[in-house]
C-alpha cells in the first residue's frame, strides 16, 4: 500500500513538473494539474451529482413519508424503500464514488501541499505561504512561519497600520475569500428548499469552517482548492440544467403519490 501510495505521489509530481516546464508557472501548473484530476474523476463525480439531484427532487415526498409515519419506523422504511425504488434512487450511488475520488484528491493536495514553490506568486497569490504567515509578515509580527490566529490578532492590536500592506496579503485573501464564497455557493446548489434545519445548517456550516481550515493551508492549496471547487459548480450546474430538462418532460412530483382514479360503477 504505501509502495502504491508512493508511486501515486511520483506521478502526480512528474506531472506538475511537466506543466511547469510547459509553462513556466506554477501557478498555471497547478491549475492544469487540477484540471486534469477532475477530468479522469469525471465519470465518478458526474454519477455522484445524479445521484444527489435524485435525492434532492424526491425530498417533498421522503418529507411527506417521514411525517406520515413518525411513529412507525419499520412502515417509514419500507415506504422509504418503494420511493427509492420507484425513482430509481439508490442511496448508496452517491457515496461510493466519493469514496473512490477520495485518496486521489487527497494525494493531490499532499503533493501540493508539500512542494517548494519558493517565493513564486501567481496573480498576486503566494504559492508558498499561508493567508495567516502573510498577514503576520504585512504586520511586522515576529513569528510569521508558523504564525496562527492569535499571532495575526495581537499584530494587528499593536500595528493596526500595518493592514495597510495589502499587497502582502491582498491577492492571498481575495482567494480566501472566493474559496468560501464558491464552497457556500456549492452547498446551496445541493441543498433542496425541502431540506431538513440540520442540512440548512450544514449548508452555512461547511463553508465557515473550511475558510476557518484554509486561514493556515498555503496559497497554491487554496488555489487547487478554489479551482477544484468551480469545475464542481459548473459541472453541477449542467447537471441539474439536464435534470431540469429531462423533469419538465415526466409527470409533476407531487408530495404524495396520486390515486388512481376510480372506475365509474356500472348503473
Amino acid at each position: 500500500m504505501g509502495s502504491l501510495w508512493q508511486l501515486g505521489t511520483d506521478l502526480m509530481l512528474g506531472v506538475l513538473n511537466f506543466f511547469y516546464e510547459i509553462s513556466n508557472s506554477y501557478g498555471i501548473a497547478i491549475i492544469l494539474l487540477t484540471i486534469l484530476i477532475r477530468i479522469l474523476l469525471y465519470p465518478l463525480s458526474h454519477k455522484q451529482l445524479v445521484s444527489m439531484k435524485k435525492m434532492q427532487q424526491i425530498q417533498p415526498r421522503l418529507k411527506t413519508l417521514q411525517e406520515k409515519y413518525k411513529d412507525d419506523r419499520q412502515k417509514l422504511n419500507q415506504e422509504v424503500m418503494k420511493l427509492y425504488k420507484e425513482y430509481g434512487v439508490n442511496p448508496a450511488a452517491g457515496c461510493l464514488p466519493l469514496l473512490v475520488q477520495l485518496p486521489i484528491l487527497i494525494l493531490l493536495f499532499r503533493v501540493i501541499m508539500n512542494y517548494d514553490f519558493g517565493e513564486e506568486f501567481f496573480v498576486g497569490v503566494s504559492l508558498k505561504h499561508s493567508l495567516l504567515a502573510l498577514m503576520s509578515q504585512a504586520l511586522g509580527a515576529s513569528e510569521t512561519a508558523r504564525a496562527g490566529i492569535t499571532t495575526v490578532l495581537g499584530a494587528v492590536a499593536s500595528n493596526p497600520a500595518g493592514l495597510l500592506n495589502f499587497g502582502i496579503y491582498g491577492g492571498t485573501l481575495l482567494l480566501w475569500l472566493g474559496v468560501g464564497f464558491v464552497t457556500w455557493f456549492q452547498q446551496k446548489m445541493t441543498t433542496s428548499s425541502a431540506a431538513s434545519e440540520q442540512m440548512a445548517f450544514m449548508g452555512w456550516f461547511m463553508p465557515l469552517f473550511m475558510m476557518f481550515i484554509c486561514l493556515s493551508l498555503p496559497g497554491g492549496v487554496l488555489l487547487y482548492w478554489g479551482v477544484s471547487s468551480l469545475i464542481g459548480v459548473v459541472q453541477q450546474a449542467w447537471v441539474q440544467r439536464r435534470a431540469s430538462v429531462e423533469g419538465a418532460k415526466k409527470p409533476v412530483l407531487y408530495k404524495e403519490k396520486p390515486r388512481s382514479a376510480e372506475k365509474p360503477k356500472d348503473l
